[in-house]
């Protein structure tokens, strides 16, 4: 049976995510596209062309046929009616009115932050946490609504939390101390991160950044216990950085853990991770949710960020750490951020939800 399916946001980047990603998906179909006043009543074709006349389509390859002259809606006018899940793409301040509206009658998949830091709302990534979508019987009970919001974690948030998941199960993660070089798509279109504030440089500072990812690693960790989660017992400390990378995001990771460990248990915990995870329910997941390379010159966003079509997360030079008192490792990992940090990534999340019977 099609899941009818709308993208709000659909002109922006994670939203013509969303439409690459379920262009040809075995269970989701797009039916409406939304998106701010200014591109409703347009073809999708036409919201997207610049004043110059150019296409404005930021996904590899062309933008598929069947959505080019569908007409967009206004995402606050939009009817639910033929609509079965909401994937929300629209920056945070515009998607709380937007989300608490769609959910009072659908499912909403979110990649924006408005939601994530309810008690009453996960935010997933299913390999990492998936029995959290539990939690949503009692959203729903709450707050009165038909539907629900999932968010995603942020993109920064997720290659950490995949990585730190199956060391955490194994020996007890404490302390993290992460630096992020981020790729500049992860702004989006948002000002202050053009051609001649990031070429040849770096940006030590993206507001907020940091406050998310110390909150959401803890969050995800947690466990769901007596219809609520409890954040991880562990302390998270991050700089963020923007760099002149376009996809892929950078992170130098530090952990320190209660049990001992070693490079290769660690190895081991990070190459089963996820296997759990069945394609055939799943068909946006990875085969391999972290892909460990031996190459010390490894992982690097131009050569791994789209491993398995942008959904692995690929972990190198993992070496001990003695600073931190023994029991500690460092790594590096790269994670694609506008794949499995954002539309695929959600996708994946609607898939869990369906096959849990949170999506019908």
């Amino acid at each position: 049976m099609t899941i009818r399916c709308a993208v709000v946001g659909a002109t922006g980047i994670a939203g013509q995510q969303f439409l690459a990603a379920l262009v040809d998906h075995p269970y989701f179909e797009i039916t409406c596209l939304a998106a701010s006043p200014r591109s409703a009543g347009k073809r999708y074709q036409d919201a997207i062309t610049t004043p110059a006349g150019g296409q404005a389509w930021h996904v590899e390859g062309d933008l598929p046929k069947r959505f080019a002259d569908m007409i967009v809606e206004d995402a606050g006018k939009m009817s639910l009616d033929n609509i079965d899940v909401v994937f929300s793409a629209v920056e945070s301040d515009a998607a709380r009115g937007l989300e608490e509206r769609f959910a009072q009658e659908k499912p909403v998949i979110s990649t924006a932050s408005a939601f994530r830091y309810e008690k009453d709302v996960p935010i997933a990534i299913p390999a990492v946490n998936g029995p959290h979508a539990e939690l949503l019987k009692g959203q729903q009970e709450a707050r009165g609504w038909k539907g629900f919001v999932v968010p995603i974690p942020n993109c920064t948030t997720t290659g950490l939390a995949i990585t730190l998941a199956p060391l955490h199960a194994a020996f007890t993660v404490k302390k993290v101390v992460m630096t992020s070089m981020q790729a500049t798509s992860g702004a989006g279109r948002s000002p202050g991160v053009n051609s001649l504030d990031i070429s040849g440089n770096i940006l030590p500072y993206i507001p907020k950044e940091e406050g998310k990812v110390e909150i959401e690693a803890r969050k995800l960790l947690g466990t769901f216990d007596n219809g609520a989660i409890q954040d991880a017992d562990f302390r998270v400390s991050c700089t963020c950085t923007r760099v002149p990378v376009i996809d892929g995001h950078f992170e130098a990771v530090t952990v320190a853990f209660e049990k001992p460990v070693s490079i290769e248990a660690a190895k081991e915990a990070f190459s089963n991770f996820g296997k759990d995870i069945n394609p055939s329910t799943h068909p946006s997941a990875p085969k391999n949710w972290i892909t460990v390379t031996e190459d010390p010159y490894r992982p690097q966003p131009r050569r791994d960020c789209n491993r398995e079509d942008g959904m692995s997360t690929t972990v190198g030079r993992i070496r001990e750490e003695e600073v931190l008192g023994g029991n500690a490792l460092k790594y590096c990992l790269v994670s694609h951020n506008t794949r499995m940090g954002a539309a695929r990534g959600a996708i994946l999340v609607a898939e869990d939800l369906k096959r849990r019977g949170f999506i019908k």
